[in-house]
């Protein structure tokens, strides 16, 4: 289960969203246009779906890394480092980054 303290952020973070709402008991995640656009994983770290830009943005400005999962690189996914975690506007900047970047992919086949 997730660290009690990041799934508060993390649901609060969701809440300021319309239409976005966190799913899975296990692993909280939000998606939508067919993808997983961030999640808790299971070692308790937020991930969000970003652009490459943003991820270049973030590993450089806030000693960022990809999230892995699973023994796997996720190379679309960020693991959103503490200073952000901390930044409720930034973070909320981030999140709505992640939205749009997401939404802007071409939606899976079902």
């Amino acid at each position: 289960m997730a660290n009690p303290n990041i799934l508060k952020i993390y649901d609060t973070l969701v809440s300021q969203f319309s239409g976005v709402e966190r799913k899975g008991k296990t692993t909280p995640y939000t998606s939508t246009n067919t993808y997983m656009f961030s999640f808790i994983g299971k070692d308790g770290n937020l991930a969000l779906r970003l652009s490459n830009h943003d991820i270049s943005e973030l590993i450089e400005k806030n000693d960022a890394s990809l999230m892995m999962q699973h023994g796997k690189i996720l190379k679309d996914f960020i693991c959103v480092p503490d200073s952000i975690l901390n930044d409720r506007d930034l973070l909320k900047q981030y999140f709505q980054r992640s939205l749009d970047h997401t939404n802007s992919l071409k939606p899976k086949k079902k």
